[in-house]
């Protein structure tokens, strides 16, 4: 009973947000309280929700003062570099900023975090998708999935989650698969060009010129009259005309545009050139510092928030500006990421995911026992979507090793096989981050499940039959 309960559960969420019947915040509280109740244990939601709400604390201060660190480093000008080179690079082709979105995602996700990789993509992105008219929900599913790729890194969770569950070592399971990873991670970057020939088609061949560098005394207006990839748009100064696939981008100070496009804004009160190199430095010996572990992840990103504050805007009036700024993510993300220990409380504390963990196991043919690394493959696209990282690799990866060491699988390709997923992983609506990407993104979380989930499938999948062809699964 608890299993069907547990998988109705999940279908309920996911049918609510997809087709925007209810907010995921809403979702994410309501549907899990209805269910506990359903199972009879409605008396012990409030322990079930404080359990989840404490598990996921931690996370939630991280996402926090994350938010804050990074949106101070892009308000004083330290990503503005990177933003330059990437946007001369993609100029204003729609193609090039695709693929351009799933190269920076790719290389910031080297940091190991999922938070901080959407924040630095989404902010250098965002305003060139929204110039153009871009489809968003295309930056979000293409940086999600090449995150997803790279969050196979030893220091990224999946891999160090694999070795301790099965007592082995962490470059033994993932040195191997550094060839089918890459073929996954090509996967991305084909998907991205193949999206960005779709946008292109649709919005135009555009050039965009000297329009990273605003000129003060001129209005800059991107404007175009084709839709086509040879439609003559062009960047002209002081006019625009308006067609089917132009992108009008008007430097009114009132208006939308160019509050989107502000962080690119060369002349911004908020930049701190002369203390780019401190800015730098402690970005640097804050992702080290992460990465080695020195401390835990909240406490880095508290001190790393409040040393920024203090040391770009040392009057009080100033931070506080910057806190009200960023206050509008922060609250959004960290209110999801509650909202959704409600949801992991509940398919925790009721025994629901134990169940459905077993049933899935328990359905597992007996003859498919010699091809138990293929199985837990195939398994890890789904349990890793509905289950957290920790309940898939402590509570049914030790399960599926030991089938398969019945058979004569080795732990090893178990564990190899189980990171297959986790390129839809990263936009499961248990992933925290998943919440700051959207956010920031101002997309709606079942509009980037839609899209997306099709495309991690594939990838997923291209990674797992990368294995098998290289034979390290």
């Amino acid at each position: 009973m608890l299993t069907i309960l547990g998988f109705a559960m999940i279908a309920t969420f996911l049918v609510l947000i997809m087709t925007k019947k209810m907010s995921p915040i809403a979702a994410l509280v309501l549907i899990p309280a209805l269910f506990c109740v359903a199972v009879g244990q409605g008396a012990k939601l409030g322990d079930y929700v404080i359990d989840g709400v404490g598990n996921l604390a931690p996370t939630a201060a991280m996402l926090m003062f994350a938010i804050v660190y990074f949106g101070v480093m892009i308000d004083v000008g330290l990503f503005d570099p990177i933003v330059r080179g990437i946007l001369r690079f993609c100029k204003a082709d729609p193609m090039r900023i695709v693929v351009g979105t799933a190269v920076l995602a790719a290389i910031v996700s080297l940091d190991g975090d999922g938070s901080t990789t959407f924040m630095i993509t989404v902010s250098a992105m965002y305003p060139l998708y929204k110039r153009l008219k871009m489809s968003l929900v295309v930056m979000t599913g293409v940086a999600a999935t090449a995150n997803g790729v790279m969050n196979t890194l030893p220091w990224g969770g999946p891999t160090a989650r694999a070795a301790t569950a099965l007592k082995l070592d962490a470059s033994e399971i993932f040195i191997p698969m550094i060839p089918a990873l890459a073929v996954g991670l090509l996967a991305v970057f084909l998907l991205s060009y193949v999206l960005g020939l779709r946008e292109r088609k649709r919005l135009g061949m555009l050039t965009l010129d000297e329009a990273l560098v605003r000129e003060p005394e001129q209005e800059t207006v991107l404007a175009g009259a084709g839709t086509g990839a040879g439609g003559g748009d062009r960047l002209r100064k002081g006019s625009a005309t308006s067609g089917t696939g132009s992108a009008d981008l008007t430097d009114d100070e009132d208006g939308e545009d160019e509050e989107e496009f502000k962080g690119l804004d060369p002349n911004r009160s908020t930049l701190r050139p002369k203390l780019y190199w401190f800015n730098a430095g402690l970005t640097v010996a804050l992702l080290t510092a992460m990465i080695m572990e020195l401390m835990p992840i909240p406490v880095l990103f508290l001190l790393g928030a409040a040393l920024a504050l203090t040391v770009n805007f040392p009057h009080m009036p100033d931070q506080r500006a910057r806190i009200a700024a960023h206050a509008d993510n922060v609250l959004n993300v960290s209110g999801m990421v509650f909202a959704a220990a409600v949801f992991t409380g509940v398919l925790t504390g009721t025994g629901m995911v134990e169940n459905m963990a077993d049933w899935v196991v328990g359905a597992v043919p007996d003859a498919m026992g010699p091809h138990m690394a293929i199985v837990t493959g195939l398994l890890s696209l789904p349990l890793t979507y509905f289950m957290s990282n920790d309940g898939f690799y402590f509570g049914v990866v030790p399960v599926l090793a030991e089938a398969g060491a019945a058979h004569g699988v080795s732990p090893l390709e178990i564990a190899r096989a189980s990171l297959a997923g986790q390129a839809l992983h990263m936009s499961s609506p248990l992933v925290p981050a998943v919440y700051v990407l959207v956010g920031m993104a101002k997309v709606e979380f079942g509009d980037h499940t839609r899209f997306t989930v099709k495309w991690a499938v594939l990838t997923s999948l291209v990674v797992l039959g990368a294995g098998i062809l290289f034979g390290t699964i």
